[in-house]
């Protein structure tokens, strides 16, 4: 494991396979860590040089008394991607992980990125109250502000463990595999409710849906039948997306938030005929 401090004092800690060829960094979602992606390291890392990260507040680590908001993040995965020299890198998230990517490239644009993948996040969290039934339908909401507000001050209270054990069992359906739910619920301990409280509120704050059609490079989204993201959500991403393509897991496949950890052969295959492809010629 390897460490960068940021700008304004944060210790990251961080991967890096080496290896020739287009890099790929991973961003992991809210309360996770980077070893959410243990099976993509090495499935999705040969001949490929794979990046991840453990963000502010999570894992490995620091956890500083600032900084815990999405545009922060994406500053911090700026400042990683200088400290390694990539000018051209593909960049894939799941979850709260796509949100920071689009974070970037509302910032920082997309020169850099040459294929996105966007794993199950929704355009927008929270059903806020100017967004029409239809709207609120679209983007995926989960949420109401309500409930929102309800989430944060459980998670923050006396009986936060139990909450927050609730709400990762939600993202699952049916019978999970045991070892898969467990191990979920034990990295998602590792977020602290002052970073992960104030960060789950701005992430679910946030209205991406006019950054999607300005995203003008190769898009796969990801959504999957048993999670309690929508894949009409996804639909919804992919066809804001000049080009994009989706594909939806079925339940059969993947029952849960997390496809790239119950079945890893199945969304390493996916993902990797994506990243593999040769560009179209002309673009």
């Amino acid at each position: 494991m390897k460490e960068l401090i940021t700008t304004d004092g944060a210790r990251l800690a961080y991967q890096d396979t080496g290896g020739e060829g287009v890099p790929l960094v991973m961003l992991h979602g809210w309360g996770q860590t980077q070893a959410m992606f243990r099976h993509q390291v090495e499935g999705l890392g040969l001949g490929r040089r794979v990046v991840t990260v453990d963000l502010r507040g999570h894992g490995k680590s620091g956890t500083p008394r600032h900084g815990h908001r999405i545009a922060r993040l994406s500053r911090d995965v700026l400042e990683l991607v200088d400290r390694l020299g990539l000018d051209r890198f593909d960049a894939l998230g799941c979850s709260m992980g796509v949100s920071v990517w689009w974070s970037f490239i509302d910032q920082y644009g997309t020169g850099r990125i040459r294929r996105f993948v966007a794993v199950d996040q929704p355009a927008a969290v929270a059903a806020v109250p100017w967004m029409t039934e239809r709207e609120q339908r679209d983007s995926g909401a989960i949420f109401d502000v309500s409930g929102l507000l309800y989430l944060g001050a459980a998670l923050a209270g006396p009986e936060g463990d139990t909450v927050r054990a609730d709400f990762v069992r939600g993202m699952f359906s049916g019978e999970p595999d045991p070892e898969v739910l467990a191990f979920v619920a034990e990295e998602i301990r590792s977020t602290p409710a002052c970073a992960g409280v104030p960060l789950l509120f701005d992430h679910c704050a946030q209205d991406w849906r006019d950054v999607l059609p300005r995203i003008d490079v190769p898009t796969l989204v990801i959504g999957c039948e048993g999670s309690h993201v929508h894949p009409d959500s996804q639909r919804f991403v992919a066809e804001r997306i000049p080009g994009a393509r989706l594909h939806v897991f079925a339940s059969d496949v993947a029952s849960s938030h997390f496809p790239f950890l119950e079945n890893p052969p199945a969304f390493n295959a996916v993902v990797e005929e994506f990243l593999a492809e040769e560009p179209v010629r002309g673009a």
